[in-house]
């Protein structure tokens, strides 16, 4: 099976979005466990990697590949200290036998903002990480700053119909997915990952699927949404999206000064699964970071 075949057979739930299974992993950019530090966190052994100095920013990986930002990891740790993290059973962070939540993900990231004693960090997810990074915000705004969210649903019907379908299938496919990966190489930077358990219980999180419409009255931090323009998710949800929090209500005065304290950016030429990579998205979350 292709990666083209993998990634079409992976679709997202609500918070969690489709999973940057296409993006194989590059082993100048893969951290190894002696670059890195773990952390016991909520039961959990947390591996994480540092990169840079200056203020902090939790970057999240997408979905099956921890290095899915790749250079841009980098380029994001010119100016800032970017402390990326494997989430659980992903990349050197061993799996438990806590079933996978964007919830317990979002408990996970605040207890080790915590752990590093960061105060207060910006939180950077994609895909599966974006899920994590609005439950952090959510549940724990009193650890997240600015939060930008890459690619993400409010709920299932969010993505098109036939990423939907797919994800249905998931678990059933769970074991051939899992074989096409470990012989990749993103099983073979990452060889103690059980992908099969991992694919398997990312489509048991389909069948508990998040809605955090209503929650977004809530969101705390400010916060930029970026999508891509030919996205995985539906341009009509990207705009309901958007106006949950309050953007596209009204001209925004001569001045700027009735717009609202959230941002959003449409990333042209990209997809799904190749935004996270893009060049250009360094420049833009920065800007957002510079922002008054």
């Amino acid at each position: 099976m292709t990666a083209t075949m993998i990634t079409t057979a992976i679709a997202a739930s609500a918070a969690m979005l489709l999973l940057g299974a296409t993006l194989p992993a590059r082993a100048a950019d893969a951290p190894d466990e002696s670059t890195g530090s773990f952390a016991a966190i909520n039961g959990q052994r947390i591996f994480y990697s540092v990169h840079g100095t200056g203020k902090p920013l939790v970057l999240l990986h997408g979905g099956v590949d921890p290095d899915s930002f790749g250079s841009n990891r980098e380029e994001l740790a010119r100016g800032r200290q970017v402390i990326a993290v494997h989430l659980q059973g992903h990349g050197h962070t061993p799996d438990s036998d806590r079933p996978l939540s964007s919830a317990a993900l979002g408990d996970d990231v605040a207890a080790l903002i915590g752990y590093l004693k960061l105060g207060k960090a910006d939180v950077m997810g994609y895909s599966l990480g974006a899920g994590a990074a609005l439950q952090t915000a959510l549940r724990h705004p009193e650890v997240v700053d600015r939060l930008v969210v890459v690619s993400a649903a409010l709920r299932m019907d969010g993505f098109y119909p036939e990423g939907m379908a797919a994800f249905e299938q998931l678990e059933t496919n769970a074991a051939m997915l899992g074989e096409s990966v470990k012989g990749s190489p993103l099983g073979q930077t990452y060889p103690k990952v059980d992908w099969t358990t991992l694919f398997r219980k990312i489509g048991e999180m389909a069948r508990r699927p998040d809605d955090l419409s209503e929650l977004l009255a809530s969101l705390r931090p400010r916060t930029l949404l970026v999508f891509a323009d030919a996205d995985a998710i539906r341009p009509e949800h990207v705009l309901e999206f958007w106006r949950a929090l309050g953007g596209g209500q009204r001209d925004a005065g001569l001045d700027g000064s009735l717009r609202p304290p959230h941002q959003l950016a449409i990333v042209p030429g990209t997809t799904h699964y190749n935004l996270a990579v893009d060049p250009l998205l360094p420049t833009l979350v920065e800007r957002f970071f510079g922002s008054e």
